[in-house]
């Protein structure tokens, strides 16, 4: 049975009680009254009885499925479980492998000691007030992608035979509301303009390299020379994001700029196209500090306010603040607006820009080369 007793230096009353494992705990109830104490005492030897007869009960179902089955049913705790999903998902690229790691460590965190009991001890309601305690600071957004990586946990516990029922399955996403939605918008061909006018030599190349591509900001500094075809007018390329392989045809003005960069060493493979950039990525691995500077070049043409740059908290662009209008993925949303305007059908767009749709796959086929050349004159020059 569970008791209290008084530490000499502290003036909280102590509880002793039997843990899930047999053994007797001391814990501080953080309460001066003993009436108080002791009911938190027998709380927790309550709480650790429970525990212990669950556990006890899925040691004999499974001695009981082994000896009808020949079959022994897999066991793990929370952490090993998440330890041995994360060596699963090496393949997956290395900032996917970060934000699964970033998203289970936290999942592991408000779990608590629960995190080293079996995975059946975790139930749907652990898992809404995790998905509650996100929303206190992220975005909707931000908490879905979290919320969404649970479910993959727990959908690959119950394949693997972990798990009879996924306490993650019935558990609702976040719903945004349209009015908390500020997206971001394309530029003016002005603005563009105003851009150049102010960016150094290897941002002025970026950005004209973001316009005429479509794409993000991360694949651009890592374009080297043996991207670039000359000879052929394209531009060829592996999107970090999604792994989509891409022949761009070069519109005449990123053709022209092209060729008037520095020719590329030996090796083009090595010859970075913006090596200031290129290097940064590489250190960093992430292409925070190149939005940051991008911002940067957006306040000194003034479309933007200065601001500080923030610290880097792990949680993402998916922190509770303001999202910028305005931003190197701009130029993305400029290229798609421009091609539009210029008459360019959706999926041909949609090709030359390299966004993933599984509706417009099947219009894909249809797209030729001649189709993507059309698309890419119709880019305006600068």
């Amino acid at each position: 049975m569970a008791s209290v007793w008084k530490h000499p230096k502290s003036r909280f009353w102590y509880a002793r009680y039997l843990s899930k494992d047999g053994r007797w705990r001391n814990a501080s109830t953080k309460t001066t009254d003993r009436k108080e104490a002791q009911k938190l005492a027998d709380q927790f030897e309550a709480g650790a009885t429970v525990r212990r007869t669950a556990t006890q009960a899925r040691r004999v179902l499974s001695r009981l499925h082994a000896e009808i089955t020949g079959e022994v049913l897999p066991s793990s705790s929370v952490h090993a479980f998440v330890a041995n999903w994360l060596l699963e998902k090496k393949s997956t690229a290395k900032a996917t492998q970060v934000f699964y790691e970033n998203s289970t460590s936290q999942f592991l965190k408000h779990l608590g000691a629960l995190a080293d009991d079996e995975l059946t001890m975790v139930t749907k309601e652990h898992i809404v007030t995790f998905r509650n305690a996100l929303m206190e600071r992220l975005s909707a957004k931000a908490a879905n992608h979290h919320i969404k990586v649970v479910k993959m946990l727990f959908r690959a516990a119950k394949r693997d035979g972990f798990i009879v029922d996924n306490p993650a399955e019935f558990v609702e996403t976040i719903r945004e509301k349209s009015s908390d939605k500020k997206r971001r918008r394309p530029f003016t061909l002005d603005q563009i303009r105003a851009l150049l006018s102010v960016a150094d030599a290897e941002w002025r190349s970026m950005i004209l390299c973001g316009l005429y591509t479509g794409q993000r900001i991360g694949d651009i500094a890592r374009l080297t020379w043996a991207n670039v075809d000359l000879e052929k007018g394209q531009v060829r390329l592996v999107t970090q994001k999604t792994g989509a392989v891409l022949l761009i045809p070069m519109a005449p003005p990123l053709r022209e700029h092209i060729e008037s960069l520095p020719a590329p060493d030996a090796r083009p493979e090595l010859s970075a196209l913006h090596p200031r950039a290129c290097a940064l990525l590489k250190r960093s691995g992430k292409s925070g500090t190149l939005s940051n500077q991008f911002a940067d070049v957006l306040a000194l043409a003034g479309l933007r306010e200065k601001k500080a740059h923030r610290a880097t908290t792990g949680e993402g662009r998916g922190g509770r603040h303001d999202i910028e209008q305005l931003s190197f993925h701009s130029l993305r949303h400029t290229a798609v607006t421009l091609l539009k305007e210029a008459g360019i059908p959706a999926a041909v767009v949609q090709k030359l820009i390299g966004h993933e749709s599984t509706q417009i796959s099947e219009l894909y086929t249809t797209v030729g080369e001649e189709a993507l050349n059309k698309a890419a004159a119709a880019l305006p020059s600068l």
